[in-house]
């Protein structure tokens, strides 16, 4: 009774180790929650109160299918202010979260058999997506490097043939924190421009960001017209919970996603864009103490996992996410499957925490394990309770 499709349909399994660390912690244990990416930060109280007065004010009913044309405009200015390029509100389709950019880019940008390059380790998502909708989902991976992950643009450019039509590009990314560079982006445009493909640029860590500034493949000659940006409200405002996004892109590629808009949810939430509005344009100082609590919770985070023989970890400039190399820590345990290991330190520590394996199959050649541990929804004291046992585990 189901349709064949369905069985190509994917999960984020990061919500089924949430599931096994509530079941623990229902059990009376303690857990330290470094698993999901969610925040337990407040929204930010001027954010807060404009989403309050629009509900107050009336804006509980149906609004354009494109989104308020006041947010479709303060959001183009931002876009084009902080990604160097221009864009006006025919540019800006809402969305009720980030993850419609995703299942509406494929749906209008890819037919069925057509190949789409897609980060691995990755938001399982982007390939659950692929698949879902036709597409064959082709993997591309990073190299780990000193102070940074960086994309092996040898392996993406081996991986393109003429089926090839798009690309998805996770900048500033989920798991690893990777963060572009010049040379990165721009061998990236060399390719995109060379094989005629079109990009999902999925931006949502673009403002958390601690040190230096972020940049876009979008400002890149010929990259505008070739880019389809997923922007959110969820990070930077601390508004997991209020679903929403939106897509920015060329005109006739955002009119088709303005179509699906009306065939999939008519609307996204009326008073929540203008709670948006606020966040754009109105006073930032809560919206920046999100920020420096974010960025000792990682520095507390990394120099911790740093402390921990067997284990090493980049301290990455922009997202909520390390990436720590826990090679050596498993090989000590004796451990070597990923799910052992996060059973058994739960278990034993009530650390929580994903695995590589959360974020698409391994690539051949994989040589290191990794884990990923999410700080945004954790005080530093658990931080330092939680790693502290995590130590004393082991350490034997």
């Amino acid at each position: 009774m189901i349709a064949e499709r369905v069985s190509r349909l994917g999960t984020e399994t990061a919500f089924l180790v949430s599931a096994e660390a509530a079941a623990f912690a229902a059990q009376g244990n303690k857990v330290y929650p470094f698993h999901l990416g969610d925040m337990n930060l407040p929204t930010p109280s001027n954010v807060l109160e404009a989403g309050i007065k629009a509900m107050r004010d009336g804006h509980t009913n149906y609004c354009p299918n494109a989104g308020v044309a006041r947010l479709r405009e303060v959001l183009a200015d931002d876009i084009s202010a902080s990604r160097k390029v221009a864009y006006s509100m025919e540019n800006v389709a809402i969305q009720p979260g980030g993850k419609p950019t995703i299942s509406k880019f494929f749906l209008t940008m890819m037919n069925p058999g057509d190949e789409v390059l897609y980060p691995n380790p990755g938001y399982p998502i982007y390939e659950s997506q692929i698949e879902f909708h036709g597409g064959k989902a082709v993997p591309y991976g990073y190299i780990e490097s000193e102070d940074n992950f960086e994309i092996d643009t040898d392996m993406l450019a081996a991986q393109i043939t003429p089926r090839t039509k798009l690309l998805v590009l996770n900048d500033l990314q989920n798991p690893t924190g990777a963060e572009c560079s010049d040379q990165e982006l721009a061998r990236i445009a060399e390719l995109v421009l060379k094989h005629d493909l079109y990009v999902l640029c999925d931006e949502a860590y673009f403002d958390i960001r601690y040190a230096g500034k972020s940049k876009s493949l979008v400002a890149l000659p010929g990259m505008r017209e070739r880019c389809v940006i997923l922007h959110t409200f969820s990070k930077k405002f601390a508004m997991t919970g209020w679903r929403l996004g939106a897509t920015i892109g060329p005109k006739e590629i955002i009119d088709v996603i303005i179509k699906l808009n009306v065939n999939e949810e008519s609307c996204s939430n009326h008073f929540v864009q203008y709670a948006a509005i606020e966040g754009l344009t109105g006073d930032q100082t809560e919206t920046l103490q999100l920020l420096d609590t974010l960025k000792e919770r990682r520095d507390t985070t990394v120099d911790l996992l740093n402390s921990i023989e067997g284990i090493g970890c980049i301290r990455p400039n922009a997202t909520f996410y390390l990436w720590p190399n826990v090679t050596g820590a498993m090989q000590k345990t004796g451990l070597t499957d990923y799910n052992d290991f996060r059973q058994t330190v739960l278990k034993e520590t009530g650390v929580s925490f994903c695995t590589r394996l959360h974020f698409g199959r391994p690539l051949e050649g994989e040589q290191n394990y990794y884990i990923r541990m999410a700080y945004s929804g954790i005080d530093i004291p658990e931080i330092k309770e939680g790693l502290a046992k995590f130590k004393k585990f082991l350490a034997g």
